[in-house]
């Protein structure tokens, strides 16, 4: 792309080209029953009382025998797939009756099936006797037929068996039914159905919606897989990246510290390939072999349960953080760059970040283990950014900690977190204004104000015009958590919210795409000032940037108040601006929230707006407005 030259534009203040971006977790069913495109749940009967105290291995299954047949039904693990998937179902077929007998899948509240769509299914069988026909449907919940393939298991041992159903009708509220019509022994494992329809077409793909209303943010960066789910719930909880690549049957499964599953069929191929999907730069966090403090849930007793890797395997974890960095960026010809390979991604992810810890307490089994992963990660791969951490923000002795480690060992980048009320997010705008710029940057990992309301998001986007004004300290924020799947979230509020049918935005959500939509790599102070105001108000925002690839300028004015204002903004530094520009204004009912596709009060309204060197602009009460003025004249 042509960079515009503009000689006589006054001298900005240089800002990160990666300011804005997203971060993923896996909690409130973000990625299985989520984002990961999978309808069947439960698919290798490795769920346990230990995810969640109401589950086993047949949670989300159904023994079916409607048809007057009879047998026996169990889980084994004598003779498993892979030793990684020990699970799986033995099916003793004594008579198939007149329909079959086998197993009934529920998905997650019920899998959407569409008439148009067309779904892969796929099952590992081993067969112990003669060749057994098999029949697979999609049901509705009165058992209605809606769709149907066949296809005859006649291996000894396992073996893939898949096929591609078309359905006739289209349900919210599916189940997927696998009956064996002969008699006989078979075993089961892997029961997978996916849509043809994910997101860019990948196998073992993400949901489509989801992934184009992430997508949608033009973020610059994605941050995975965690949060609270690197560090895990005790020490074997630690999230173990390896555990997540290679052939989906051969992955270990485990429990997610946010009390349910993770299959990991989303693992870390899926996620670097998703962030070159959408153009955004992937930032891997793991643990810093500790694990949460509030491990064994001792968050009620104070946060006593932070356990380190024993000082005898640290140099085995660290050799597995160096992998990753392998894994993304090194040659086909290499060990993990091979496995990269075979997965379909010859060429490297270019991994630029990795973060090293999160949240974390900062105690010595912490400052010890972090020290050593930062310095042989440094020592090994200096082309790639450390981001660190500074414990729970955005005050208090483990963050005054944690920055004092980050000054000692010149870490560059270092991640804050908080979650605050939108007054609190109004009155520390100027947060960053003093933070020392010889220092670490920051990262702004975590934050959000506590509701989905406007008014919570315009006093998130008040304080969004601070971290513009101090791009040159915070390199990179992002809004968390992004998304959460209705009636299972573990945590409120979110970006967005989505259910079996629906992708619902928030209001928030328009916010951060509106930023980030228009980043700029200059910040211009004193552009916009605020008519008849002799002191800073602080229900009221504006920062100037520019695009330095278009010329573009880009205000971004706040009014969390009730009363219009009048704004001056004087652009006259700029030559060459054109004198029509975009405005796009998200504004109305301070409660108001998008609860639903079918209720969405506020949506960002776009129209255009004359403007002149010096203009005066009229910003409406509770609301926030985009003026991109192209430097194409």
């Amino acid at each position: 792309m042509t960079v515009i030259a503009q000689p006589n534009v006054a001298k900005g203040k240089p800002i990160s080209k990666d300011l804005f971006g997203i971060f993923f977790e896996d909690l409130s069913y973000a990625a299985d029953g989520g984002l990961y495109a999978e309808l069947v749940q439960n698919r290798s009967f490795e769920y346990t009382p230990a995810d969640n105290k109401a589950w086993n291995p047949f949670t989300a299954w159904q023994y079916v025998t409607d048809g007057f047949g009879y047998g026996s039904i169990s889980v084994e693990s004598a003779a498993p797939l892979h030793v990684n998937n020990p699970h799986y179902v033995l099916l003793n077929i004594q008579d198939e009756g007149q329909k079959g007998i086998g197993l009934k899948n529920t998905g997650f509240d019920g899998m959407v099936i569409k008439s148009a769509g067309k779904y892969n299914f796929s099952v590992f069988i081993k067969n112990e006797g003669k060749a057994i026909p098999m029949v697979v449907q999609l049901q509705t919940t009165k058992g209605v037929v809606i769709g149907e393939t066949t296809f005859t298991a006649d291996k000894s041992t396992w073996k893939k068996y898949t096929a591609n159903i078309k359905p006739t009708a289209g349900t919210d509220t599916a189940h997927l039914v696998v009956l064996a019509k002969g008699k006989g022994k078979l075993a089961l494992d892997m029961i997978s159905l996916f849509p043809q329809n994910t997101y860019k077409g990948h196998a073992n793909g993400l949901r489509a919606d989801l992934g184009e209303a992430i997508a949608n943010l033009k973020p610059k960066f994605m941050r995975f897989p965690g949060g609270c789910l690197v560090h895990g719930d005790g020490i074997a909880n630690i999230y173990n990246w390896k555990n997540t690549v290679g052939p989906i049957e051969q992955r270990v499964e485990q429990r997610n510290i946010w009390n349910y599953h993770q299959s990991v069929g989303l693992g870390y191929f899926e996620y670097f390939q998703f962030c070159e999907d959408i153009g955004a730069k992937p930032l891997p966090v793991v643990a810093a072999a500790v694990s949460c403090q509030n491990s064994g849930g001792t968050w009620r007793i104070g946060g006593t349960g932070q356990k380190g890797i024993s000082m005898d395997e640290m140099q085995a974890y660290i050799q597995d953080v160096i992998d990753l960095i392998e894994y993304a960026n090194g040659p086909a010809t290499s060990h993990w760059g091979a496995i990269r390979a075979a997965a379909g991604h010859p060429k490297p992810f270019n991994l630029q970040y990795i973060g090293i810890g999160n949240e974390d307490k900062i105690t010595p089994e912490f400052t010890e283990r972090f020290t050593m992963i930062y310095k042989a990660v440094k020592a090994k791969h200096p082309e790639v950014t450390i981001i660190g951490t500074v414990g729970p923000s955005p005050a208090g002795p483990d963050y005054e900690a944690g920055w004092k480690i980050a000054d000692q060992l010149a870490v560059p980048v270092v991640d804050e977190h908080y979650y605050e009320s939108p007054e609190w997010f109004l009155k520390n705008n100027n947060r960053y204004d003093s933070y020392n710029r010889s220092h670490s940057k920051v990262y702004l990992g975590e934050y959000a104000s506590r509701g989905n309301t406007l008014y919570n998001a315009l006093c998130e986007a008040a304080y969004m015009t601070a971290l513009e004004r101090n791009g040159d300290v915070v390199h990179m924020a992002s809004y968390a958590p992004l998304i959460a799947r209705a009636g299972h979230t573990s945590w409120n509020p979110n970006l967005i919210y989505f259910n079996g049918t629906e992708v619902i935005p928030t209001v928030n959500y328009y916010v951060q795409q509106l930023f980030s939509v228009n980043q700029g790599d200059s910040y211009f102070a004193n552009t916009v000032k605020f008519a008849g105001l002799n002191t800073k108000d602080s229900t009221l925002a504006a920062s100037c940037v520019r695009d330095s690839q278009t010329g573009d300028v880009i205000l971004k004015i706040v009014n969390t108040g009730a009363t219009t204002v009048t704004a001056n903004a004087d652009v006259s530094a700029f030559k060459g601006l054109a004198s029509i520009a975009s405005l796009s204004i998200l504004s109305g009912d301070p409660k108001a929230k998008n609860a639903s596709i079918s209720d969405k009060n506020i949506l960002p309204v776009t129209s255009t707006l004359k403007v002149n060197p010096k203009f005066m602009y009229s910003v409406p009460a509770y609301s926030c407005s985009v003026i991109r003025i192209s430097g194409k004249k």
